[in-house]
């Protein structure tokens, strides 16, 4: 048996081109399939009833409803891709497993044509990208899928052909039940009470209606709450690079990669700044793809940015949209290729440390919103902190090398000081006790003896003397006299 692999829904609109497909959310598919099952198992009609469900584990959570389905009708079908039990087994309904190759796979379908109404779900899971799904749990019933639903009945006997025929096709025993369906409930149109059918489509609707709009509610409370999960993840991120080293260059270069990436600019460049400083070099830069041009290593201009001039006048984060750009200006835009440009400061007790710049070069780019704004402002706070932090702790290793130079300084000082003592000191000693234990020693060596000690006793002088004025001048106490003084001297 071949596989089919082609959709129903697919099929449906190549034989009715005039039908259009609508979007439809998961709990809306589940309140109308109920809702078309209730008025069913509510109504007289011994109805034709096709059921196709993706998976075995979907028809279990309803197997229920279908045994009192099959209590009212000998013509009702089950369709769903096998797991465990489900089977072609003796039912009260008919089972057809089919192949998770086929088409139905991926549908979600349901057809109900009775003598009195009819109507038909015809639906294919519509495939979203991973950016517009939000990353919460418990989101089953935000699945999109687009299709048909309707309580037309020329519509929905042309849906149950398609369905009758695959199933056909994996239940070929099925042949002789499947033709007296088509020839009870696909070929006479009975006429239907006109108010009926458009009360009931006017309820329904009216439930699709609120479903829908409760549904895209919580998708969008569900993208801010992952807005806000976001902008932690950044800022925890940044935080954690910052416990990791307080080198400044490496907290530049972690936040301006988050940025980039969280916001979608194009290209994102964090630098530092100095009072009245008129150009920087460029060191951190995100950019979004290698088709634009690079920054690294080159001058930035700032004295000439009239967007830079206003962030620092105001110290608030400044849009090119808010200023009146000039002329040259506009030349220079235009030579930069950048459509729209947002500068946020670094900013630290209204000190400017630096700032981030958001680059975007799209033709028409979308105003920076309020969130990307708060966000890149939360960042900037952090960085201005920890720009503190690390130039603070700078600053304690230059005085611990100082402190360490001063300390060896004074070890060598004490160390030649008391040499320098020491020396004379000797020489001193030798000459009085000399002169103590000998009387008879000559006047001239008496005399030599002496002379050599007040010479020594002299430069002891001088030396404690030189120590008491280095002393004052470390203290600040020293007042100086300047005179005149001889260049011989």
């Amino acid at each position: 048996m071949a596989i089919d692999r082609r959709s129903v829904l697919s099929e449906l609109l190549r034989q009715m081109p005039q039908l259009r497909s609508h979007l439809y959310f998961k709990s809306s598919l589940t309140a109308l399939s109920h809702a078309m099952e209730d008025r069913v198992l509510a109504g007289t009609d011994r109805p034709l009833l096709i059921a196709s469900f993706q998976q075995e584990k979907f028809y279990r959570q309803e197997a229920h409803r279908y045994r009192r389905l099959g209590e009212i009708s000998d013509q009702v079908y089950v369709l769903a891709a096998p797991d465990t039990e489900f089977s072609d087994r003796i039912s009260e309904y008919e089972l057809v497993p089919f192949e998770s190759e086929d088409g139905l796979a991926s549908e979600w379908h349901l057809i109900a044509i009775g003598a009195q109404s009819s109507a038909c779900l015809i639906c294919r899971e519509k495939v979203v990208p991973p950016s517009d799904i939000p990353v919460l749990p418990e989101i089953d019933a935000s699945r999109r899928f687009e299709g048909i639903w309707t309580f037309d009945r020329q519509v929905t006997i042309t849906a149950a052909h398609i369905l009758l025929d695959r199933i056909q096709n994996y239940r070929p025993e099925l042949a002789a039940k499947i033709a007296q369906a088509k020839q009870e409930y696909l070929v006479a149109v009975p006429t239907i009470p006109h108010d009926h059918s458009a009360s009931a489509d006017a309820f329904v609707q009216r439930l699709v209606t609120y479903l829908q709009a409760r549904q895209y509610k919580l998708l969008k409370a569900y993208r801010s709450i992952e807005e806000k999960e976001e902008r932690e993840r950044l800022v925890n991120s940044i935080t954690g690079a910052i416990r990791r080293s307080l080198n400044s260059a490496d907290i530049l270069h972690v936040a301006g990669q988050e940025i980039g990436k969280a916001t979608g600019v194009s290209r994102c460049i964090i630098y530092q700044y100095r009072k009245d400083e008129r150009t920087t070099k460029i060191a951190h830069e995100y950019l979004a793809n290698a088709a634009i041009s690079s920054l690294l290593g080159k001058a930035w201009q700032l004295a000439d940015n009239p967007i830079f001039k206003a962030v620092v006048e105001k110290h608030e984060s400044t849009s090119l949209a808010e200023i009146n750009p000039s002329k040259a200006w506009q030349r220079t835009l235009a030579k930069l290729g950048i459509t729209d440009w947002l500068i946020v400061p670094v900013l630290h007790q209204d000190r400017l440390l630096g700032a981030i710049e958001l680059h975007q070069f799209t033709p028409d780019p979308l105003p920076w919103s309020d969130d990307t704004i708060t966000l890149v402002d939360a960042i900037a706070t952090q960085i201005g902190s920890t720009l503190i932090q690390a130039e603070s702790y700078t600053n304690l290793e230059y005085l611990n090398q100082q402190l360490e130079a001063l300390d060896r300084t004074r070890a060598n000082l004490v160390a030649i000081t008391g040499h320098e003592l020491r020396t004379p000191l000797s020489t001193i000693q030798v000459c009085l006790e000399s002169l103590a234990t000998e009387p008879d020693m000559s006047p001239e060596l008496r005399q030599v003896m002496l002379n050599t000690a007040l010479g020594d006793a002299e430069r002891m002088r001088k030396l404690v003397q030189d120590f008491l004025t280095l002393s004052q001048l470390e203290s600040g106490r020293i007042q100086w006299h300047p005179e005149p003084l001889s260049l011989e001297e």
